[in-house]
């Protein structure tokens, strides 16, 4: 069985080679999941990063961002992967041009950088963050939950997709301010279970920017009896 399994996808690759995240031609070596010649495109958030959201940061005697001594996040702690700018391309194709192959590469690296930060979490399972059933419709998935998925099978960690839905179409918030991020996603999101039985949950996404749609979330979650709340995404933009 299993090797019908690797024939089948072996000729999978040869009819429809697998695209590379950074570069989108098909990746070389056929068999990889990025070309050899990108993997060393995308930045990692390296130390010294906010202790609270992760964001990198310019002083390394600072412990958290300006952002997040401003603001009381709702959420306990988060860890993002990749800075924003270095991989911002990459995500726009992986969001809004199909390119959902890209997850296995992304959940892959997730799992080997912040494996153990995970693990460390302890979590029951891992939330996506849930888009608007009208834009689901029109892309045809959800990124965020693609992305839990492939992480699911590295990880085993049980991915929730119908715990949370988001019930209110928001605006994109890329250049709304913090202030009018929030606004925006009021009562944007509803509990879909009356007893919800999880203690530890790690909210999945692709992009961290200002915490908005986290807290959103976050605030749900803890009226729905969740008590650690963590968040992992893919990117992050600069602390300060």
């Amino acid at each position: 069985m299993n090797r019908i399994k690797s024939f089948f996808g072996t000729l999978q690759d040869l009819l429809y080679p697998r695209r590379c995240p950074v570069c989108d031609r098909a990746v070389k070596p056929f068999t990889s999941l990025i070309c050899k010649a990108c993997e060393s495109k995308f930045v990692y958030i390296e130390e010294p990063y906010c202790m609270k959201c992760g964001k990198r940061l310019q002083e390394e005697e600072k412990e958290c961002c300006g952002d997040c001594v401003r603001h009381k996040h709702l959420f306990d702690r988060g860890r993002a992967l990749f800075e924003y700018q270095s991989i911002a391309d990459s995500i726009y194709r992986f969001k809004y041009k199909g390119r959902q192959e890209y997850a296995a590469y992304y959940a892959g690296c997730m799992a080997e950088k912040l494996g153990g930060w995970l693990r460390g979490c302890h979590p029951d399972a891992l939330v996506p963050v849930p888009i608007h059933r009208s834009k689901r419709r029109v892309r045809g998935y959800n990124q965020a939950e693609v992305l839990a998925k492939e992480l699911h099978k590295i990880t085993g960690i049980p991915v929730e997709t119908g715990l949370i839905k988001r019930v209110r179409k928001t605006v994109p918030m890329k250049d709304l301010s913090a202030s009018e991020r929030q606004n925006n996603l009021k009562r944007a999101f509803k509990i879909c279970r009356n007893d919800v039985k999880l203690d530890t949950i790690v909210i999945i996404d692709d992009i961290y920017t200002t915490g908005s749609t986290i807290d959103a979330m976050s605030y749900e979650l803890r009226r729905a009896g969740v008590k650690h709340i963590y968040f992992m995404t893919l990117s992050i933009g600069r602390g300060l």
